[in-house]
């Protein structure tokens, strides 16, 4: 048949989604402002978060968090970027 799909590595079916981008979300804290706060926010403000810097940052595919990990800067990168390294990972084989 040419339709049917191609085995992969393991000999499972391939995925055709596995191609897709998604988006994750990288969170490194909450703030809770009051809404008169809120209202009061400019440019300047600063907006104290509930973390600290040392403090992991977490991973998330919309409110699926997939893992944790600490903020760090791009070795190497001439625009100072920043990644994630992970330090802990969710079993994302029986999916999101």
């Amino acid at each position: 048949m040419a339709d049917a799909p191609t085995p992969t590595d393991t000999g499972a079916p391939a995925n055709p989604f596995v191609q897709v981008p998604i988006e994750i979300t990288i969170s490194v804290g909450r703030a809770r402002p009051t809404v008169k706060e809120l209202l009061q926010l400019t440019q300047d403000t600063v907006l104290p978060l509930d973390k600290r810097i040392e403090d992991p940052v977490e991973l998330y595919v919309g409110d699926k968090l997939i893992a944790r990990g600490e903020l760090e800067e791009m070795e190497g990168d001439p625009q100072g970027r920043l990644a994630v390294r992970l330090t802990e990972v969710a079993d994302l084989k029986s999916g999101l």
